[in-house]
């Protein structure tokens, strides 16, 4: 059934459940588009790979469309993290910004209402995120985002809007978790607060001021648990995720669009409050139709029916041609950047087996990590495993692919003991084998923990051995040829995500800080391979390997 056809029938099913009602009765009903996690994209286009890609702002743009044709009076939002993430987000934040920034020109065009902020609208600085936000004809809204020392919000928290009569509060909240991953000078003068005191806070303001019908929650947040089990998702930070807290706590919400956890999540229903996700990088589109009645013109609504939907980006959805026009010159300019070549490789290199063994890929950022930091140990993570490096020339677009974050390097003093917890935490990436089974390394790999967040090391050769339990699996781990003992110190250069505690990296936080970066890994990598021509690491050095149960 076609999107169109999909979205009548949704609207006539809501309303054939209420024919019943006296025909006095006044109907209304309000539809509601959102996106989340952008991240950048906008073509659609694997900038790592050059290849298409069914994904992106400007194939959403067509459904939108679409909507719109069929519901001129509909509500579009997004849940953030949409201005960086992606080469063509870099390039236009860091390497050559344009007068305006290319994803608001184009979310301008087709009238988001509002944006969300998510963590990683603050990677590159405030100047930058300022720029950007003064690029939108959209408020940028965030309940619980304050001026440091005070409890006023530092953007608008929420915005009102009316359809067909209907008062609709929208209100944006963000994940609180960005100090625990972010460089502080990107976020000065601003405080976090509790998300659920915050939605409490301007969700009784929406309903008892400013007297609305409907209240829209777009946060930049997903589940922090599994809805079926309880289980809290491993590896967050406190309040990271609480779109399953403000269902149950916070009265008065009657719509959550989550972002945030990347997730595709089509409708699901917690303490009466429909939640949806779309996904990731506009590969989705979620759609939410509310109905609501009222016996007497100026009485309250009354909502009597809610349904959502996430519709997927296929290579059947063309993408709209203005949206391609609008920011076509951003992206011919990435393109070009990508394909400036910076050195040579004497073999292929792949990311795909980098984390169940030592790899020259990943040697590569740690050998960049070393240098540039003066250090003993790297830590690191293999953040994309279809990274690759081809034979012969090699381009800033390979180099991309192989490091996909903003992340700046920080050089820390560690004991062996905390390198040692280190290990022993980025194991936790592997579940212990059933007794009396003999699985391989991939096969206890846990679903629930990112891979990003498995970080092996350099400058240390060690064992992860799956046969011994969690917290006590590394074994023969020695500092150039002897017993790292627990009480001698190295200087551990790591990225500041981890510095910050993410991933659940605890035992970082109080380590004395030796130095900082001011460059970001990516452009370290970038510049390593520009100063050392044919140096570039074709063999792992096998400094650390995995014994299976």
């Amino acid at each position: 059934m076609s999107f169109r056809l999909r979205q009548l029938a949704i609207v006539a099913s809501l309303l054939t459940a209420h024919c019943a009602i006296l025909s006095a009765t006044e109907r209304a009903h309000v539809t509601v588009l959102s996106t989340t996690d952008l991240h950048g994209h906008v073509y659609p286009v694997d900038y790592y790979t050059g290849e298409s890609a069914e994904y992106g702002l400007a194939k959403i743009a067509t459904l939108i469309q679409r909507a719109r044709a069929l519901d001129p009076e509909l509500i579009l939002l997004d849940s953030g993290d949409t201005i960086q993430g992606s080469p063509f987000a870099y390039h236009s934040a860091v390497v050559a910004p344009p007068r305006r920034n290319p994803m608001m020109e184009a979310m301008n065009a087709l009238d988001f209402d509002a944006l969300a902020v998510g963590n990683h609208e603050f990677n590159f600085g405030l100047e930058v995120f300022n720029h950007a936000r003064r690029s939108a004809r959209f408020p940028w809204i965030a309940g619980n985002i304050c001026l440091e020392g005070t409890e006023d919000p530092a953007y608008a928290p929420y915005l009102v809007k009316e359809v067909r009569g209907v008062r609709v509060g929208i209100l944006g909240l963000t994940t609180p978790g960005i100090p625990a991953w972010e460089t502080p000078a990107h976020y000065a003068g601003l405080h976090f607060t509790d998300p659920v005191a915050a939605a409490h806070r301007w969700v009784s303001e929406l309903r008892r001021r400013a007297r609305v019908d409907l209240v829209v929650v777009a946060m930049h947040m997903g589940l922090e648990e599994d809805i079926l089990t309880g289980q809290r998702t491993p590896g967050q930070v406190p309040n990271e995720n609480a779109a399953v807290a403000i269902a149950r706590e916070v009265p008065g919400i009657d719509l959550i669009l989550m972002g945030h956890t990347h997730r595709e999540i089509p409708s699901l229903t917690i303490n009466g409050v429909l939640l949806t996700q779309a996904g990731r990088w506009g590969d989705h589109l979620s759609r939410t139709t509310i109905l609501l009645e009222r016996d007497e013109p100026d009485t309250p609504w009354q909502v009597v029916g809610k349904t959502a939907t996430t519709h997927p980006i296929t290579d059947e959805v063309p993408a709209d041609p203005h949206i391609l026009e609008l920011t076509q010159a951003a992206h011919e300019a990435t393109e070009s950047w990508l394909n400036e070549p910076i050195g040579t490789s004497d073999r292929p290199l792949t990311a795909e087996s980098s984390r169940l063994e030592d790899t020259a890929i990943i040697d590569l950022i740690h050998r960049v990590q070393l240098d540039a930091g003066d250090a003993d140990v790297s830590f690191a993570a293999s953040f994309n495993t279809d990274a690759r490096i081809p034979a012969g020339e090699v381009t800033i677009r390979d180099l991309a692919g192989l490091y996909v974050y903003e992340n700046t390097l920080v050089v820390l003093e560690l004991t062996g003991a905390q390198i040692k917890a280190a290990l022993e935490h980025s194991a936790l990436y592997f579940l212990p084998a059933p007794a009396g089974t003999h699985p391989t390394a991939a096969q206890l790999i846990n679903p629930r923990i990112p891979g990003y967040n498995f970080d092996t090391a350099e400058g240390v050769d060690y064992v992860i051995d799956l046969s011994r339990e969690p917290g006590d699996r590394i074994t023969d781990l020695t500092y150039r040829g002897r017993r790292l003992a627990p009480d001698q110190t190295l200087r551990v250069a790591i990225n500041n995500y981890r510095h910050n505690g993410g991933g659940g990296y605890a035992m970082f936080g109080d380590a004395p800080v030796i130095s900082r970066s001011s460059m970001g890994v990516r452009d370290l990598i970038v510049q390593w391979v520009i100063d050392h021509p044919g140096e570039l690491p074709t063999e792992p050095t096998h400094n650390w390997r995995i014994r299976e149960p």
